[in-house]
């Protein structure tokens, strides 16, 4: 019988990371072996890394934004092929839950992740269930590949919240999940994507991909700069992706009448204060956005069109995970989406 050695990445203690040795066997039943070739960082493994993510005690394996080849399947396993270049959809559910049993797994009740259960795709190799196994089409590269994790969570924030033709947009924080977001709402055919930031670099990347206009919050007062370009009436739709109290506000407060905030970011302190009168004054909604629900195949045909090579601005062997993450919190990096590779 084949044994696959595989070294896994982990936060072994706030900003420390380490290696683990696992050993995989012949996948069983239903199951899938990838061999690793690109691995993204996301802002969750930063989150972790850190040693603040709400969800993730220490020492947790990370990595969920990968590519790879199928190196080996299980019985039964119909849908890959060994050698096939496949990423893959990193969430683990239960199937009986009643989310589940309606098709709305992105709710079911026992939700997580690969990462979470050991498999994280920091690694050699990653097990996984060939449902969530899709083949990357000739378009994309192994980088880009990669990317499609961070797309779908993007798709899956546009979908929820219900862009139409000719709103108004703002997007809140222009990281690669911002950016997506902001490339998307402009394919759905919002007239106006405003993407608002501290970094110009980003700003500068953002533009790039959809954001027809973009604002430094460091530089502008954001609710007034946002009152001005609207008369006033404030945005059709916001979102929030950063994960602070601050944003969520701004999420809020921009809003118009009627207006929907669609939160995104990950908060690390999730205790925060905000005027709740504001509901009923301007009737707003704000509602979250997590993960993805039948949403790779829908993000594996955008990227047909939105250049997901221009957020790869590192590389790294995957020896070198500690100077990753490191990179991914400098802010003078440059980074935006950084990748390892085994």
């Amino acid at each position: 019988m084949d044994i696959y050695k595989s070294k896994v990445g982990r936060v072994c203690e706030p900003m420390k990371t380490d290696f683990i040795q696992h050993e995989f066997e012949a996948p069983a039943k239903g199951k899938v072996l990838i061999k690793v070739v690109a691995s993204a960082i996301c802002g969750s493994d930063l989150h972790i890394f850190k040693g603040k993510h709400p969800s993730v005690s220490l020492p947790s394996t990370i990595g969920h934004e990968f590519s790879g080849d199928v190196a080996a399947v299980g019985e039964g396993v119909t849908k890959v092929k060994v050698g096939e270049r496949v990423t893959v959809e990193p969430c683990i559910v239960c199937g009986k839950c009643d989310a589940c049993r309606h098709g709305d797994y992105g709710y079911c009740e026992n939700i997580s992740f690969t990462y979470r259960n050991g498999d994280g795709a920091m690694a050699d190799y990653v097990l996984v269930d060939a449902d969530y196994v899709y083949t990357l089409p000739d378009y994309l590269t192994y980088e880009t590949g990669a990317l499609i994790e961070p797309m779908s969570v993007a798709t899956h924030a546009v979908r929820r919240a219900d862009i139409r033709l000719g709103e108004t947009v703002l997007v809140i924080g222009a990281g690669a999940i911002g950016m997506l977001v902001a490339a998307i709402c402009r394919k759905n055919g919002a007239g106006e994507v405003i993407v608002a930031d501290f970094s110009d670099a980003r700003l500068d990347m953002a533009k790039q991909l959809g954001a027809t206009m973009t604002i430094n919050s460091g530089k502008q007062d954001l609710e007034a700069e946002i009152s001005r370009l609207t008369n006033g009436k404030g945005v059709d739709k916001s979102f929030e992706c950063v994960g602070l109290q601050a944003t969520f506000l701004q999420a809020m407060m921009t809003l118009k009448r009627n207006g929907t905030a669609t939160v995104i970011g990950i908060f690390e302190n999730p205790q925060i204060t905000i005027p709740a009168s504001r509901f009923v004054t301007h009737e707003i909604h704000v509602q979250g956005a997590q993960g993805y629900c039948w949403d790779f195949p829908i993000a594996l045909k955008l990227a047909r069109e939105i250049d997901l090579s221009k957020l790869v601005t590192h590389t790294f062997p995957l020896d070198d995970l500690q100077t990753a993450l490191e990179t991914c919190l400098d802010r003078n990096s440059g980074s935006i989406k950084v990748i390892l590779k085994p």
